[in-house]
């Protein structure tokens, strides 16, 4: 079955992460996702190792389904190109520094006179307003900025950074969201419009717990390694042989009388002093030291399956090796493997967005640089043969 966003034509400047992640969710959704690349450099994702037989594995992770176009935007006839294609196209995503796209004389403004009805995303770190807009950005910069790094970490060590992109994920993710919304505006408004996404504005958004503990309270959110800043237990724990998470919430009855049971410390049950999980969290330097101590007895696998029976959650700390071969991640087929030209076929990470009646699909790998050039500028501008040719004697392709 087709996906649902089939017959949706996606014209894509972004490179390296947030702009790829967006474009590659909207093309799993069965967009036509087109990836306009610099001739002979293309999107810099390209030169990211590790590399399998000489194809990045970074590159295809995210471009998978693209068909790769390449024009070199410098040039008047390259500017030409862009302004004929985006006639063609539903949406221009671009993740460039604001106001490269206006040097060029193609952003929204230059772009909404040739497509009235355009949908044009742009992402940054820090949008296209504000007195930070033309500041250069990073995932690790917008992270420490944004404050979740502040509250990464252990108590008494330093900030950390979260062991993924979440500044580029989060700002593609939403850019995906906005697109998507604006296409069905569309539909009724029948205009076009631009979209500003901004991976600070993404960072303040996912962090609404500590936020509103902020406000409510005035305190500043610190670093609590892997607590919880209201419910206890709620934590990592070493145990016999490896790591095992405890999620015990307010609200659900008998679970510190049973979890007590399980742990051999009937005593716990009846201290006032760790009645409620407000409690509990208040005298938290007295109780750790004694579950530390008791989650060390066993293995992860017999506390798993001890809590489980009695209804508390828990959770073993996979490694990505465990995670790859977990049951549950291979019943839900969360990893496919994809043919490819070269390598035979690579394995990739599924669609999480699980639908009914038109799937996603994640069937196709990522085009070499280039190589859907001709084809495209034939069947979308109804260029000739001859046509093209001049185009890449002249280099603009």
């Amino acid at each position: 079955m087709p996906g649902p966003l089939k017959g949706v034509k996606i014209l894509d400047l972004s490179w390296v992460l947030s702009g790829p992640l967006a474009t590659m969710v909207l093309g799993d959704l069965g967009a036509e996702v087109i990836k306009l690349e610099r001739p002979e450099a293309g999107d810099l994702a390209r030169g990211n190792g590790p590399f399998i037989d000489g194809e990045s594995s970074y590159f295809l992770s995210l471009n998978r389904g693209k068909k790769s176009l390449t024009i070199d935007l410098q040039t008047s006839r390259g500017k030409q190109l862009f302004l004929e294609l985006t006639k063609t196209v539903d949406a221009v995503v671009e993740n460039f520094v604001p106001g490269t796209m206006k040097r060029l004389g193609l952003d929204y403004e230059a772009v909404e006179k040739e497509n009235p009805v355009i949908i044009y995303a742009s992402i940054s770190g820090f949008g296209q307003t504000g007195p930070f807009a033309q500041t250069r950005a990073l995932d690790v910069i917008i992270q420490a900025m944004g404050g979740i790094m502040s509250i990464t970490g252990e108590s008494d060590g330093p900030p950390l950074r979260p062991g993924a992109s979440l500044g580029d994920i989060t700002a593609g993710l939403f850019a995906a969201i906005g697109i998507v919304s604006a296409l069905f505006e569309r539909q009724q408004s029948g205009r076009g419009q631009m979209l500003d996404i901004s991976m600070l504005d993404c960072q303040v958004a996912i962090l609404e717990n500590a936020f509103s503990r902020f406000f409510a309270t005035g305190e500043v959110p610190a670093r609590l390694g892997t607590k919880h800043p209201v419910f206890t237990p709620f934590q990592a724990f070493e145990s016999r042989d490896g790591y095992i998470v405890i999620a015990m919430v307010g609200g659900v009855r008998n679970q510190w009388p049973l979890f007590c049971a399980i742990i051999g410390r009937l005593d716990l049950m009846d201290d006032d002093r760790y009645q409620t999980g407000e409690l509990r969290t208040q005298h938290y330097d007295e109780l750790e030291p004694i579950l530390n101590e008791i989650m060390k007895t066993k293995t992860t696998e017999q506390w798993i399956k001890e809590l489980t029976e009695i209804g508390i959650p828990c959770g073993p700390i996979n490694n990505i090796e465990q995670v790859a071969s977990h049951p549950q991640v291979r019943a839900r087929e969360m990893i496919v493997e994809v043919p490819h030209p070269k390598l035979g076929s690579v394995k990739l990470i599924n669609s999480p967005i699980k639908l009914s009646r038109t799937p996603a699909n994640v069937d196709r790998i990522a085009s070499g640089l280039g190589q859907d050039t001709r084809d495209l500028l034939a069947g979308l501008l109804r260029m000739n043969e001859s046509e093209i040719d001049k185009l890449a004697e002249d280099k603009v392709i």
